[in-house]
């Protein structure tokens, strides 16, 4: 059992070490099969940077106005992630918006500079984050405020990890971003913790709205697998910029999908 329980902690640090910034505890064991099942817990840091948000929010709301919390609590998740998924779609951006070719999409994907795909993409993308977040503060107690920032951020998570269970991989792998997690699929009771993490986000996100939860779920999934399915039609399947903007865009679609339904 305390071998078990270690175990389970080295996926759970791993997984804190490759998707966020959050410092780790020294001495984690490093190895692509633990890289790989740290993807079980995947929804688990939405709930974490869910959870980061509305901690800034709380405390910037005693002092600023709740447009300048957003902006703050923004950027305490950006800096908590490293901007790991708006990075992916940024390169997304310019290289579907660039590329013509498979191989032009894949050059510019992995261009390290940003271009005005990317940069009217984000422009946009923060824009519309910033816009339903404020509507839905001001529709919203700050506690089921703040179940709407965490379920956005743990749905979007679990349907851009799922994609790789469904998708081909398509990418030079020595120089992915996602190496580990392609060689190989999580067991079913990998798969039973990470959908049973996202279950509780919804399951608490029924105390907002029964049918604005469903109604969002549907759409931040048809918006993710719609363009994942473009990227298939585009590349042949996805890459790790691809999975980073699926994440960011089932995100996006989850926030505007709640506003629209309280409004």
């Amino acid at each position: 059992m305390d071998n078990q329980q270690i175990k389970e902690q080295d996926l759970f640090w791993s997984a804190i070490m490759f998707y966020t910034r959050i410092p780790a505890p020294k001495g984690i064991p490093y190895s692509q099969p633990h890289l790989n099942r740290s993807r079980k817990y995947f929804p688990l840091i939405g709930i974490i940077i869910g959870l980061i948000f509305s901690g800034i929010y709380a405390i910037s709301s005693v002092c600023f106005s709740p447009t300048l919390s957003t902006l703050l609590a923004m950027c305490a998740t950006i800096l908590a992630t490293g901007a790991f998924h708006e990075d992916g779609f940024a390169d997304s951006c310019d290289g579907f918006g660039g590329g013509w070719s498979k191989e032009q999409v894949l050059t510019i994907m992995k261009d390290s500079r940003v271009g005005t795909y990317a940069t009217v993409g984000l422009f946009f993308m923060f824009s519309i984050k910033i816009f339903t977040l404020l509507e839905i503060a001001q529709s919203l107690s700050f506690s089921l405020f703040s179940v709407c920032v965490i379920c956005a951020n743990t749905i979007s998570r679990q349907l851009s990890s799922s994609a790789i269970d469904h998708f081909e991989y398509v990418q030079d792998i020595d120089a992915s971003k996602v190496k580990p997690m392609t060689e190989s699929l999580m067991t079913n009771n990998d798969k039973l913790t990470s959908y049973s993490i996202s279950l509780t986000s919804l399951i608490a996100m029924m105390f907002v709205s029964f049918w604005g939860s469903i109604i969002s779920i549907l759409i931040a999934s048809a918006g993710a697998y719609t363009f994942l399915n473009y990227s298939k039609k585009r590349i042949g399947g996805y890459t790790g910029d691809v999975l980073g903007a699926s994440q960011q865009i089932s995100e996006v679609l989850f926030l505007l999908s709640i506003t629209a339904y309280l409004t």
